[in-house]
């Protein structure tokens, strides 16, 4: 187990298997040492991370679908590299929240990606960020996100 898998571990976490993409769009585009990461969402089973912020969902559950989101795409990265100690840099992070026109806690909710990044990285986890709301999102998740990792 890798360094950065162990440490998921620490935090009480698992990572798991990388989604097959949705629709015409890979998962993950390689350029150079840079990995751009297609859009994730949280799991689906319930209606647990659906639905607008913060009437249908706290802002409590959506920090907690843009966790599920993070390990999602860790996962992405994983299988794209091999092994998550290749990961030098997260670069940037993309977050959307399906919110109410009037919610402005949008970087709240990404703080569930950020605050995971770095406990999970260090230094290495801290990155630039937009965290906007949006009208709709597909399926009608809570949250999503991309984002941009430096390998070495």
């Amino acid at each position: 187990m890798s360094k950065i898998e162990s440490r998921i571990h620490e935090l009480g976490y698992a990572l798991p298997s990388a989604p097959a993409p949705a629709g015409s769009y890979a998962n993950c585009v390689r350029t150079g040492n840079l990995l751009f990461l297609a859009g994730g969402i949280p799991p689906i089973d319930d209606d647990t991370y659906l639905g607008k912020v913060p009437t249908d969902t706290s802002i409590e559950t959506a920090q907690d679908a843009a966790r599920e989101i993070t390990l999602n795409r860790l996962a992405v990265i994983k299988d794209e590299i091999g092994d998550l100690d290749k990961v030098s840099r997260i670069v940037n992070v993309g977050g959307f929240v399906n919110s109410e026109p009037n919610f402005y806690q949008h970087p709240d909710v990404i703080n569930g990606c950020s605050d995971l990044l770095v406990n999970i990285f260090g230094d290495k986890g801290i990155h630039s960020r937009t965290a906007m709301g949006a009208s709709a999102l597909p399926l009608n998740v809570s949250v999503e996100i991309n984002m941009i990792i430096e390998i070495n």
